[in-house]
């Protein structure tokens, strides 16, 4: 806008909506808020070098709500505002420049709306406007009767002394307020705008904004030529709250007259919504036996009217309580947070469980006869405690139960509690308070039933405690409610019986050790093992017997358990284990019915010099000339110490032969080392006898026989192999004889697998007609010749093939043919079956044919069928036309067995003679 222009706005407002006041028959326009920094555009003065932290100017806002929650920003990073609005250095910086410029932002973070103003710093010296926002310079009185009431003027610039220069705001239109629900008519007239300029030239009006040219569309429009602008249908308060347009004057040429001018319309809100509870259904609970101004719970109702007016307003009351019991009214409700409390005392869940509360919310601040209303559901349900102490239905209770059983209820006991079942505050704890000082008894709790299970935990003894008197406390596992005591009912007596039964015999020393020298005489008494029967009160009798007794060395006497040995005990039986040799024993009563126990004897036998040692090794080997080794002996000896080594070593004197040969010499107390005496011993195999003591008391000895092979040895004191032959006692004859032997039997080898390759081939060679014994039908033939592989596999694979036709075959000339083969030279010429027959012509017409197919080059290489026609052509039989079934017998077939088996049918056939 041009300075020295003015702007005429002209409000026309209905009298539901009107925001101006009627002043002298003209409409004037009232000033309101509207958010924004104070100044557009700040300045201040400040020196060259700034401080970090140095307050350098503040800016003021006002976003008509109280500035809670507004934020600054600035395009700078040397400068931030804190939230009072003063701009600091953020570090120490030197000014770049005489003036710097940069922008402060305030911003909304609930509506996002954003404010912008200049900062400018100039550096030189301060003047009286240093830090000070610049004051626009006000109208004097003779500028302000010029102009009209009606009439809004623009800042004009105006220069101070300091020669800047700023631009004053436009006013700002109040808000137009538009009622929703509105039923018109419309369009229905809300403002007129008009521009002072209008009486020079052509002026339009337009509108912009959400519900002129933005969704939603042509909500407000507006008359271009008077500026009557006009809402054109009725509004939503709930849908939308308010409007924000912008109105702009323009010349015919579309070039901007005024400036743009801002228009706020608020739609006035009705009571047309009801209030609606979150829930329909609230569930809440409260302790029984609460005091009044107990909280219970809180019920919320929301009004989508505006909640600063009476519309949205809600307050809440109780209409109903369902049961009423013990009072009508057991709650109240705080009538504008929906809190739900206890009013009166009595809340007894044993006598009511659950409350139903109708709940009504109002709007019009709960104004029954203009307001909206809506019920919900409140549930209260009363929660249990601990104030019914369980008690016993009964003071004394009983049982029985038979002595040395563990884990068998006796008794159960029953009590009875008020409170809320399977619950903390039902669940019954049982505890013996007295009778039970040894823990024989205890009492569980049965999870469904809560009776008490009195149970055998510890065998009880009937000779000890004939019956025990218990007396037993209940609780719950919840503790009382103050104020609540214990009944005289949560204590009973229980008197539980033991039953006397046969109890078996028991060893009072079990496993029983005894100690004796092994080798005592059979029949040698070695204990007494007796058994007491713990019923005192029983007269039985005992009897023993045999358990176990791996080596049967034991007798038990059967009335009184005396222990006495049956054979000689030796301890280095295989039956000892570590010296010790155990025996069980039964101990039987007559009891109805009979008790049995078992006992364990341990005799542990002490070692005697029952054994002499042996020596060791049995056999060894030596070389013929001493001084190159010699052999370690050794002894050994089943008996322990101090019945074994320290071991005597010595040669007996018979043979003399054998201390001239040989000699010992001692390493230690349990070896020495055997050696030859002589300078020379011919090789062979000796039998040394050595004398072995020990050292028990007495000392036993035995003489051992030693096998010493003395055999040539090299160099390493090694035997030879031919040392070791002539060790073995073999001269050189049987040496020798066993070669010979050896080159005899593979000579007989090698001349067996001679003949077998002779047999085969002649095998291979044999004639086709064989013998009836040498018949192979029915046998499995093997036949070890296999094809060439890849190389066997070149041929022509059409002589597999069956021919299609047979006259190749039956045009041949007479002879043997094959049925799968097709020639492509001349065919061999096969022999002719001659014309009078002969058992050995048969033979070789064969053989020939044989012959005539192995030389055959067209033949294929596998397997084919011959067929050998013995009817060709020339043929000198005669027709067989004149044949008939009949015979005249004066033809001889008998030549018929001696063509081999094969014409054994026809030789059965016709050679038989006549039959009967």
């Amino acid at each position: 806008m041009r300075a020295g222009s003015r702007v005429l706005l002209v409000l026309l407002l209905p009298v539901w909506g009107s925001a101006a006041a009627a002043h002298n028959g003209d409409l004037t326009v009232r000033p309101t808020c509207k958010p924004g920094f104070s100044e557009e555009d700040y300045t201040a003065f400040v020196s060259q070098n700034i401080m970090e932290g140095q307050k350098l100017l503040k800016v003021k806002f006002n976003s008509c709500a109280g500035n809670k929650g507004i934020r600054y920003e600035t395009n700078s990073l040397d400068f931030k505002v804190r939230a009072d609005g003063t701009v600091y250095a953020v570090h120490q910086l030197q000014m770049p420049s005489k003036k710097v410029i940069l922008i402060v932002n305030a911003w909304d973070p609930q509506t996002r709306d954003r404010w912008e103003a200049i900062v400018r710093f100039l550096v030189g010296e301060k003047s009286q406007h240093s830090g000070h926002k610049q004051k626009g310079r006000k109208s004097v009185p003779g500028e302000v009767a010029q102009q009209q009431s009606d009439t809004l003027l623009p800042w004009r610039q105006h220069q101070n002394a300091n020669g800047l220069r700023r631009q004053k705001r436009d006013w700002v239109i109040p808000p137009i307020n538009v009622p929703e629900n509105s039923r018109g008519p419309f369009p229905q007239q809300l403002v007129r705008i008009r521009s002072d300029k209008d009486k020079e030239i052509h002026i339009r009006y337009s509108i912009t904004g959400v519900g002129a040219d933005q969704p939603p569309m042509e909500v407000f429009s507006i008359d271009p030529v008077s500026g009557r602008m006009y809402v054109t249908r009725p509004m939503d308060r709930e849908e939308r709250a308010s409007y924000h347009l912008r109105a702009h004057a323009v010349d015919m040429n579309g070039n901007k007259v005024e400036n743009p001018i801002d228009l706020y319309i608020y739609v006035i809100d009705m009571n047309d919504n009801r209030p609606e509870f979150i829930n329909q259904v609230y569930n809440g609970s409260v302790d029984e036996g609460s005091k009044p101004g107990t909280y219970v719970m809180t019920v919320t109702a929301n009004d989508a009217d505006d909640s600063t007016t009476a519309n949205g307003m809600v307050r809440y009351r109780i209409v109903t309580q369902t049961p009423q019991s013990p009072s009508q009214n057991m709650f109240t409700i705080n009538s504008e947070t929906g809190d739900i409390v206890t009013v009166a005392a009595g809340l007894d869940r044993e006598k009511v469980q659950q409350y139903i509360v109708i709940i009504q919310a109002t709007d019009m601040e709960g104004n029954l006869n203009y307001g909206l209303s809506n019920t919900a559901t409140a549930i209260i349900t009363v929660t249990d405690v601990n104030d019914n102490p369980p008690e016993f239905t009964s003071s004394t209770y009983s049982g029985e139960v038979p002595e040395n059983r563990v884990e068998v209820v006796v008794a159960n006991l029953t009590v009875m509690d008020r409170d809320q079942p399977h619950s903390p505050n039902w669940n019954a704890v049982y505890r013996i308070i007295s009778g039970d000082p040894s823990g024989h008894f205890t009492i569980r709790t049965d999870p469904i039933t809560n009776e008490g299970m009195v149970t055998v935990v510890k065998a009880v003894d009937y000779e000890m405690n004939r019956a025990f008197m218990l007396t037993v406390m209940v609780s719950n596992q919840a503790p009382l409610a103050s104020g609540i005591q214990m009944s005289f009912q949560s204590t009973a007596g229980v008197t539980i019986s033991v039953m006397d039964v046969n109890e078996a015999p028991y060893f009072p020393t079990n496993h029983k050790l005894i100690r004796l020298e092994e080798g005592v005489p059979t029949g040698t008494v070695l204990t007494t093992f007796s058994a007491v029967d713990p019923d005192r009160f029983m007269q039985q009798a005992v009897r023993y017997s045999k358990l176990s007794d791996p080596a049967n060395w034991l007798n038990i006497n059967a009335t009184n358990g005396q222990i006495t040995t049956a054979a000689v005990l030796d301890r280095e039986s295989d039956y000892i284990k570590n010296n010790v040799y155990e025996a069980t024993f039964l101990a039987a009563d007559n009891g109805i019915p009979p008790a049995s126990g078992t006992g364990t004897l341990q005799i542990y036998l002490i070692d005697i010099n029952d054994n002499a040692p042996e020596l060791l090794p049995k056999e060894a080997q030596i070389c013929e000339k001493p001084n190159l080794n010699v052999i370690n002996i050794t002894a050994a000896d089943a008996d322990i110490d101090p019945n074994v080594g320290p071991f005597v070593f010595e040669l007996p004197s018979v043979p003399s032969a054998v201390r001239k040969n040989w000699t010992i010499t001692r390493l230690n107390g349990d070896y020495a080392q055997l050696s030859l005496r002589i300078m020379y011993l011919e090789a062979g195999v000796y039998d040394v006898p050595i004398i072995v003591t020990d050292s028990g008391n007495p000392p036993l000895y035995n003489t051992s026989v030693i096998k010493v092979k003395v055999c040539t040895c090299d160099e390493n004191g090694d035997c030879t192999t031919i040392g070791a032959v002539a060790a073995a006692g073999l001269g050189t004859g049987a040496i020798i004889a066993i070669l010979i032997c050896i080159i005899i039997l593979l000579t007989m080898v090698l001349l067996f697998v001679v003949w077998m390759k002779r047999r085969e081939k002649e095998r291979h060679t044999k004639q086709l007609l064989i013998d009836p014994e040498d018949d192979v039908r029915d046998n499995i033939l093997k036949y070890d010749e296999e094809g060439g592989g890849e190389e066997d596999q070149d041929y022509d694979l059409s002589q597999l093939q069956q021919p299609e036709t047979m006259d190749h075959v039956l045009n041949k000339a007479p002879g043997v043919r094959r049925v799968d083969e097709r020639p492509i030279g001349a065919e061999p010429q096969y022999p002719i079956r001659p014309v009078i027959p002969h058992p050995g012509d048969i033979g070789d017409f064969i053989n020939e044919g044989l012959r005539a197919a192995d030389n055959d080059p067209t033949a294929p290489p596998y397997d084919s069928l011959l067929v050998f026609d013995y009817e060709g052509s020339g043929s000198t039989a005669g027709s067989v036309s004149s044949l008939n079934s009949s015979s005249s017998g004066d033809q001889d077939y008998d030549y018929l067995n001696d063509w081999g088996p094969r014409f054994k049918k026809l030789a059965d056939m016709y050679g038989g003679g006549e039959e009967d």
